[in-house]
């Protein structure tokens, strides 16, 4: 079977069927693999040419030199530029993050958001971002990108979007060129929801008046992509760590970028061939089996975070709980949870009474949950925020933040529910009162 007969049979099953159906086969035409029912791993470095006409004709596109004729397909060069198994997987990856068109993979998470911003900004331009954020992500904008020009502005995840729009135009009256909005939502690690529809409305309402576009980004890490899509809402580029729980395993480390043709293809995709951000075809290999598994995973370990959830806001060590899955109708977070999240997912932090002693204590009496950063993999993992991931702070930021020395950050794993709280119950046990102590 030609290719282009293959993908256009691909194409009307996507309009069909659900994306958990097609993972296991979307993308992927065995017949140009000995009939082999799963992709092998092309661990080659470079490709060979049918002609050097061909060879030409690949280069022009990968250069940009020329535009694409219909149903034209681009040849395999260098495994820097593009290679079988990445291009399966960011086919895959495309059925589940509804409202895109293209995907880019890469190396880690923090290298899609580099290589994103440096693509689609320039020195001089600003970047408005949420906070709080994943701690790289943080030190990435407050400190990296300041040294080759690109201004960061920091703004509280959960803003309501009137703060959002005057601090863009406050931006533009004081002569700075905003370029993006950069969101975190839910928040890492208060899990604070910010409004994805009302900010893109805001970014198209600036673009008119800047007459430039402002290009709105979403890390979409903690809920997606089953549990969320931002792209339905606006969104103009969902970036992923997929060592979370695209990957699910906590045996890879990747990342990920989707949105429109011109976005990924045209600009992000460029950038990755000349920085060399590009996943290994090995890694692609692995996220690919886990895509298979995604939609299960992902939903155990959301049906086990609820019951996690609710047993902690019981819990009379434990003085708050975040978590989306907890709002309640009047809440302004309830409101936006309902009209852009599919679940609360498995991400849950809380605070315990006192202090960081409770919280060591606490953490130090794990069992069955591991004490590790990362999260969305198939194990219960807890870490300490304020100490930790988001350690780099200033201590008045983490408090305005609400990272304080009393919070716990819980990814929630596959086990049987009941055996994660018997451990969290045990553990609560080991924490003793300061009175008690004194």
């Amino acid at each position: 079977m030609p290719v282009h007969d293959y993908k256009r049979i691909q194409k009307a099953l996507r309009k069909k069927y659900r994306p958990e159906s097609l993972a296991p086969t979307y993308g992927y035409a065995p017949a140009l693999s000995e009939g082999a029912v799963v992709p092998p791993i092309f661990l080659s470095s470079t490709f060979v040419f049918k002609s050097a006409e061909d060879a030409k004709r690949s280069f022009e596109l990968a250069y940009h030199l020329r535009e694409r004729k219909p149903r034209e397909q681009a040849s395999l060069i260098y495994s820097r530029l593009n290679n079988p198994n990445l291009e399966i997987l960011e086919d895959r990856l495309t059925l589940f993050e509804k409202g895109t068109e293209s995907a880019a993979v890469f190396a880690a998470g923090m290298s899609a958001i580099a290589t994103s911003v440096l693509s689609l900004c320039a020195s001089g331009d600003t970047v408005l971002f949420s906070v709080p954020v994943y701690g790289g992500t943080d030190y990435l904008f407050r400190h990296i990108f300041p040294r080759i020009g690109i201004k960061t502005v920091p703004f509280p995840a959960g803003s309501a979007a009137g703060k959002v729009r005057e601090e863009l135009f406050r931006q533009k009256s004081k002569g700075e060129n905003p370029a993006m909005i950069f969101l975190e939502t839910p928040a890492n690690p208060t899990c604070a929801l910010t409004d994805i529809k009302e900010i893109a409305e805001i970014a198209r309402e600036t673009s008119r008046h800047a007459k430039r576009n402002i290009i709105l980004a979403v890390d979409n890490t903690f809920l997606g992509p089953m549990w969320q899509n931002p792209a339905e809402q606006g969104a103009d580029l969902i970036l992923y760590s997929a060592t979370k729980f695209i990957g699910g395993h906590s045996d890879v480390v990747a990342g990920a970028a989707m949105g429109n043709q011109e976005v990924i293809d045209d600009n992000i995709k460029v950038y990755r061939t000349m920085l060399g951000t590009i996943l290994s075809p090995f890694d692609g290999y692995l996220l690919l089996r886990s895509l298979e598994t995604l939609k299960m995973r992902m939903t155990a370990q959301a049906k086990n975070a609820r019951y996690v959830a609710e047993w902690l806001a019981k819990h009379p060590k434990v003085e708050k709980v975040y978590y989306p899955g907890l709002l309640k109708p009047g809440d302004p977070q309830y409101r936006i949870f309902q009209k852009q999240c599919k679940n609360a997912g498995s991400m849950i932090s809380f605070d315990i009474k006192d202090g960081r002693r409770e919280a060591f204590q606490f953490l130090n009496a794990l069992k069955l949950a591991h004490l590790a950063v990362s999260l969305g993999g198939m194990q219960t993992l807890a870490e300490h925020p304020s100490t930790m991931t988001h350690s780099d702070l200033e201590q008045r930021e983490k408090s305005e933040l609400g990272i304080t020395e009393k919070m716990i950050r819980l990814s929630i794993g596959v086990e049987y529910y009941a055996d994660i709280l018997d451990d969290l119950n045990q553990a609560m046990n080991k924490v003793t009162a300061r009175r008690a102590t004194s």
